[in-house]
């Protein structure tokens, strides 16, 4: 197992910088996804690491060892670090034995007893061994990709938006079986993903990434919960964003006044709700009654968009009230309801 440092890394392309000067702590044994939207630089960060790409200033380490930085280079084959693309990769001309056994030093390659025990680690059935890679499902074809990249025992395993092809069922079997596969190994991992539920279920950590730069480095709870700021709040996750005044531990806004988690200043703020922090009652029992304006059917949940009657009354524009509810009986357009607000709020400086 081994720690990962990335330490003041920047990384550009002609006039236009990828990743401005980042810095990223894995701990050994762990491991962290990196989320961010197209472009923030996500896979350019995983090439850095690999040693597939210079980066203009900054330091790697890998277990101890600078691998790219103050006049240091090593070459991606003498890393120790396995390396899971998007679509899998494997070589079609290869057997899931010979693509496996691919990923081992020369003189094991013919070890089949290895392929086996690769092929029970990553929860596929040993008949497969002899199989091309046509002939597998999306899901056996990535979890091959990942026993040829733990064949070799690396210090850390990088994971490009592995699961983003396939279908929702095949995805969460194949995220639940590789998150188990590199829990057995001990291995240090990376995965990169737009996904945020996919960051939130897989990860130790989850690092935002945005513009170059990461915003938040924090555990799932702490970074869902408490997010560094209002944009992190919206884009990592459904967020009702509201302007409040605070003031004495507490924030007034349309919902009324509300505790505060965290550190609260005095004046104009921007107050974050999850949406299933609002939950809706019989009307007259909650702290506001509204009118449902519209619903967005998930069949696990339903999400509510709610206009305040407090608001209808004076001719105020809606705010977007949203409430998360159960998806087995959510309310239907128009329908009057109360609600109430669980939990405290997050504020940030108003914009």
């Amino acid at each position: 197992m081994s720690d990962i440092r990335i330490s003041d890394v920047s990384v550009g392309y002609g006039a236009t910088t990828v990743l401005d000067r980042v810095d990223l702590s894995v701990r050994a044994g762990s491991t962290t996804a990196v989320l961010g939207g197209s472009g923030s630089g996500k896979t350019t960060l995983l090439r850095v690491i690999a040693g597939f790409l210079r980066p203009t200033s900054g330091q790697v380490e890998i277990a101890g060892r600078t691998v790219a930085g103050n006049g240091t280079w090593v070459p991606p084959e003498r890393r120790g670090v396995g390396y899971v693309r998007q679509e899998g990769g494997l070589f079609p001309h290869l057997s899931v034995a010979g693509n496996i056994a691919f990923g081992l030093p020369w003189p094991r390659r013919r070890h089949r007893n290895r392929v086996l025990e690769l092929l029970d680690l990553v929860e596929l059935p040993a008949h497969l061994a002899d199989r091309r890679p046509d002939q597998l499902s999306g899901g056996q074809q990535q979890r091959v990709a990942l026993a040829r990249a733990l064949a070799p025992g690396p210090d850390l395993v990088l994971l490009d938006e592995p699961f983003s092809s396939l279908d929702t069922a095949l995805r969460s079997s194949t995220r639940e079986a590789t998150s188990r596969a590199l829990r057995a190994t001990g291995a240090t991992s990376i995965l990169v993903t737009h996904d945020q539920g996919e960051a939130l279920s897989f990860a130790d950590e989850v690092a935002i990434l945005r513009g170059g730069t990461f915003r938040q480095v924090a555990a799932p709870r702490v970074i869902y919960g408490e997010p560094v700021d209002a944009l992190v709040a919206a884009f990592l996750g459904d967020a009702v964003l509201l302007p409040g005044t605070a003031s004495a531990g507490a924030v007034h806004c349309v919902l009324g006044d509300l505790p505060v988690r965290g550190f609260v200043t005095h004046g104009d703020v921007e107050v974050m709700l999850r949406p299933e922090q609002i939950v809706l009652t019989a009307p007259g029992a909650g702290q506001l009654d509204a009118v449902v304006r519209s619903v967005a059917y998930f069949g696990h949940d339903a999400v509510v968009e709610l206009d305040l009657e407090a608001e209808v009354a004076v001719g105020e524009p809606p705010h977007g009230v949203r409430a998360r509810v159960a998806g087995a009986q959510p309310p239907s357009a128009g329908e009057r309801v109360g609600l109430a607000v669980v939990g405290p709020a997050r504020v940030y400086p108003a914009r």
